[in-house]
């Protein structure tokens, strides 16, 4: 694809990251085939293909509008288009670069506004979210259906006893800002399953939100500032010899491994960070590569489920089949599951924000998940699982939970 910037961004480091991607395109439309808002809406400029274009334009001199905004707005970032692009083209960072343009130049509605910063004042201060979650599930029966949903009636979490950090290899969980809340259980039975091969997994104090979802939200620089200050509470546990850092939710874990791209421009924080993100692994990483020691430790117990296969693993991440792999390895029944490539709609607070695009994906998700008769649904990522348990019966919950009831009694 041809460009030629404007002066306002050409030379600087966005723009040459932007030229560079988005001369790449080739506009053969393959991501067309795998994107959720087109095969939706089929709309071109709700496709990755018509998005470019429309950054295209705004980076060479056009005036952005509220319609190039909404169709930014309604694009999961759920990277499926990377994943088909036969050219390589690495539209998630292009749609960081162009949302922040388009934020900057067309002023949102006053109550799209307030919610957006809203949640991004709410959601990473895990105090607070736990506090309104609590206050918001007694008042469960007012709230509208596509909030009730996210929420349980009552907390059905009931995580097993951390174990104490008593080996010499020791790996780093992040606890996150709403997992607590929702199922405190992911990351304990994670520490109880590296536990039983020798190795300690422990969270950092202090240890806050990963930055994702100020910077998705478009407070790109608040959310520079929440990825530094975890760097800072992770510091010293790299300076006293922690192995990993161990993500126990997809959706901070493509992140985390970013930070080296998004903080390379900090001279402060630059080295840090991608040290930080060198160091960081999925628990499906971890268990993979110490899966010949933790197989005998488990009872196979026949069990079929369904693995909802979140769109930062398997395409964020590029760690499609590891999970899989491990769950048919320790005995359980996989059920088909169709169109697995595509998104649950949740999307960090793409639910929240629209929820009625959501709705339609979940619903397509659950559907296919269902079909194949699972007696649960697991999955990898803590969005993923709250939104998809208000759509079906089925129990849903991480796939380190269900691996970890298999743990052998001691």
């Amino acid at each position: 694809m041809q460009t030629a910037l404007a002066d306002f961004i050409k030379g600087t480091p966005e723009g040459e990251r932007a030229d560079g991607i988005l001369r790449k395109c080739v506009h053969c439309g393959f991501c067309l085939a795998t994107c959720p808002t087109y095969q939706l809406l089929g709309d071109e400029l709700d496709g990755p293909r018509g998005r470019i274009y429309l950054i295209k334009q705004v980076l060479e001199g056009a005036q952005p509008s509220e319609r190039t905004l909404a169709h930014l707005d309604r694009c999961l970032t759920c990277r499926a288009c990377e994943t088909t692009c036969p050219s390589g083209v690495r539209y998630g960072e292009l749609v960081d670069i162009g949302r922040a343009i388009v934020e900057a130049r067309v002023a949102r509605p006053s109550w799209t506004s307030f919610k957006r910063k809203a949640l991004a004042a709410i959601l990473p201060r895990r105090d607070v979210f736990s506090m309104l979650f609590g206050i918001a599930r007694i008042a469960r029966p007012l709230l509208p259906s596509w909030l009730k949903n996210k929420m349980p009636a009552r907390s059905t979490a009931s995580p097993r006893a951390w174990p104490a950090a008593r080996h010499g290899r020791r790996m780093v969980a992040l606890a996150g800002c709403v997992q607590p809340t929702l199922s405190p259980d992911i990351n304990a039975a994670a520490a109880r399953v590296l536990d039983s091969i020798g190795i300690s997994l422990v969270e950092a104090p202090r240890a806050g939100c990963c930055g994702a979802l100020k910077f998705h939200l478009n407070f790109q620089e608040a959310g520079r500032s929440d990825m530094k200050a975890l760097i800072d509470a992770w510091w010293p546990l790299v300076e006293a010899g922690a192995e990993a850092f161990v993500m126990t939710a997809s959706g901070c874990g493509v992140t985390v491994k970013e930070y080296g791209r998004l903080l390379e421009r900090d001279p402060d924080y630059a080295g840090k960070a991608h040290r930080i993100s060198a160091m960081t692994r999925d628990i499906s990483e971890v268990v993979a590569a110490e899966w010949a020691r933790i197989e005998p430790l488990l009872d196979r117990i026949p069990q079929r489920v369904a693995f909802q296969m979140p769109c930062t693993l398997q395409h964020g991440q590029a760690l499609r089949g590891v999970v899989e792999r491990l769950l048919e390895r320790a005995g359980f029944e996989l059920s088909p599951v169709a169109d697995a490539h595509m998104c649950c709609g949740s999307a960090g607070t793409y639910s929240l924000l629209q929820p009625e695009m959501a709705e339609a994906f979940k619903r397509a998700k659950t559907c296919a998940l269902e079909a194949g008769a699972p007696a649960r649904i697991l999955t990898a990522n803590i969005g993923c699982q709250s939104h998809l348990g208000g759509g079906t019966k089925l129990p849903v919950e991480h796939w380190v939970v269900a691996l970890e009831r298999r743990l052998k009694a001691a």
